[in-house]
């Protein structure tokens, strides 16, 4: 009796996609959300811009060195645009993405894309190369033993 006789098993394909498909859930999975009561938040803490109308008074533009390393609003994407809040005349700082910036991630983006089309254009190639060898030989053995 062949080994895993009587045991059905997936095709030697479907190993992989089981994997990845169990990864990337995995990936994916978030714990469902904790039920909160409404939070009273006072608006004395926040940014005036998330709370009233404001105006831009100097527009988006990278952050000098110094800025960086002192004003938090640098941080997360090293541009900062200077605003003007209607209300309370405020002058602050808001983060901001400028268009340079958006336009790079875009291309890097377009071409990881590419590169990965590539690699899988690639794979294909290869494996169709196999399955042509196989179907070859097996022509070949059926007209040999006629």
């Amino acid at each position: 009796m062949p080994t895993g006789a009587g045991r059905r098993s997936l095709p030697q394909g479907s190993h992989l996609c089981w994997l990845l498909c169990a990864f990337t859930l995995k990936l994916c999975q978030a714990e469902a959300p904790v039920r909160a009561e409404k939070l009273s938040v006072s608006t004395s803490n926040l940014p005036c811009w998330l709370v009233e109308e404001f105006v831009v008074a100097e527009e988006c533009a990278p952050c000098s060195n110094f800025q960086a390393k002192t004003t938090p609003e640098c941080g997360s994407t090293g541009y900062v645009e200077k605003i003007t809040c209607s209300s309370s005349k405020r002058n602050e700082l808001k983060s901001c993405r400028s268009a340079l910036m958006e336009q790079h991630l875009f291309w890097k983006f377009e071409g990881a894309v590419v590169g990965v089309a590539l690699v899988f254009a690639c794979l294909v190639i290869v494996r169709q190369r196999q399955l042509d060898r196989k179907a070859l030989e097996k022509v070949r053995k059926q007209i040999e033993s006629i």
